[in-house]
């Protein structure tokens, strides 16, 4: 959003407690662009539709932003969506889901075709034959197996490039090791903030809450504490290169429920996550523990090997890698935000619907739960747009 209020000639201040900007969560995610293919739980397609109005916009702001092309940028191969065999949805009731949704994707990107990093849209979903799927994972758990367009983006390069660009930005000010601890009114709205053991206050003409896990925490003093249950969790992922002449595994997310997926690049380059290993925390607290990023000895090489080994179980690709094998290994975690009051092991939590989401502004106090890395740009603009509208008033 900083961006998008720079490009406009206003000046942002931009607080953060870390180190560096984008340093927790936003590093710590498979970095899927969501087209809405994942929600068969929510079969009004409400969460589809939304995540697809932040996928086509995804691209083109970070091409605006960054001067990248979308079709140049690195995404990861395009994902298998994977029926499960303890799914919460038949297959049958996952193929008609994706087909819905793939329609719904055709009518919306049928005004901008490029949008989604360049990628055909319109080609029809496939369903795999038994072969491939005895190919590619364990037949009796990959009950079936459809193509998607749906892609991901590395994670960490996109934070180093928006990084890169937010500081060269004169109109951007970053000052990192500065915790905001609340949001208060006086002549326009001071901002109380605790940098280096000291107290100090800044005036500011609005203010934009886009913290993840201490976001409701400022909302509550400004008196904007939610009338529903929300959730923390706290899940790892796994990233490494493959060995060279080690196969690449498929991308594939696997649905629906708690399970997981493989995000996979050109260059060796492999993301897994799975719930039931990977989920190390639950907190319903306004602010949830200080969880890390990066988990110590000995849980960084339980989650490591735990998820590996019951990831290979089904996806034959990753049976012979070993651990001490693998190059760039990264573990680490990071907060999901979301509402509900139960995990997604219930078919019926509302972790399963991710609409509820966007820009709440109250005066010239805005906060943003964006919901997945995918709305982000798109929340931002709609966060800018109200700005710009106040200030030409």
């Amino acid at each position: 959003m900083a961006l998008a209020l720079a490009e406009h000639g206003i000046d942002v201040t931009l607080f953060d407690r870390n180190e560096q900007l984008l340093s927790r969560t936003a590093i710590a995610n498979e970095g899927k662009v969501h087209l809405g293919y994942m929600y068969a739980n929510d079969p009004g397609y409400s969460t589809a539709r939304m995540m697809m109005r932040g996928a086509l916009a995804f691209a083109p702001f970070f091409e605006r932003h960054l001067g990248l092309a979308g079709d140049a940028m690195a995404v990861s191969r395009p994902a298998a969506y994977v029926v499960h065999r303890d799914s919460q949805r038949t297959a049958e009731d996952v193929s008609q889901y994706l087909a819905a949704v793939h329609a719904l994707i055709r009518e919306s990107s049928r005004q901008r075709p490029d949008a989604y990093f360049g990628r055909d849209l319109d080609a029809d979903l496939r369903m795999w034959s038994h072969a491939e799927r005895e190919a590619h994972f364990d037949p009796q758990v990959a009950v079936a197996a459809f193509d998607t367009p749906e892609v991901a983006i590395d994670p960490v390069a996109l934070a180093d490039a928006v990084r890169s660009r937010v500081n060269a930005d004169r109109r951007i000010a970053v000052r990192t090791g500065h915790e905001v601890i609340s949001v208060e009114d006086g002549d326009g709205l001071e901002v109380v903030l605790r940098a280096g053991g000291r107290a100090a206050r800044e005036r500011f003409d609005h203010v934009v809450n886009a913290l993840w896990e201490g976001r409701f925490a400022i909302n509550e003093k400004r008196g904007l504490l939610p009338d529903r249950p929300w959730m923390h969790r706290l899940k790892y992922g796994v990233s490494f290169r493959l060995p060279e002449g080690a196969g690449k595994p498929p991308s594939a997310t696997f649905v629906s429920g708690p399970f997981g997926e493989v995000v996979s690049y050109d260059d060796g380059l492999t993301y897994l996550t799975w719930y039931p290993v990977c989920l190390q925390g639950i907190s319903s607290d306004i602010t949830p523990p200080q969880w890390p990023t990066y988990p110590s000895e000995p849980l960084r090489s339980s989650l490591l090997q735990g998820t590996l080994s019951a990831m290979a179980q089904f996806v034959p690709a990753l049976r012979d890698l070993a651990p001490d094998e693998l190059q760039d290994v990264s573990v680490k975690g990071g907060v999901i935000v979301a509402w509900g009051r139960t995990d997604i092991y219930d078919p019926a939590s509302e972790l399963h619907q991710r609409f509820a989401i966007g820009v709440t502004s109250a005066g010239r106090y805005h906060s943003i739960d964006p919901g997945k890395l995918t709305m982000a740009p798109h929340f931002a603009e709609v966060c800018a747009g109200r700005i710009l509208q106040d200030r030409v008033r």
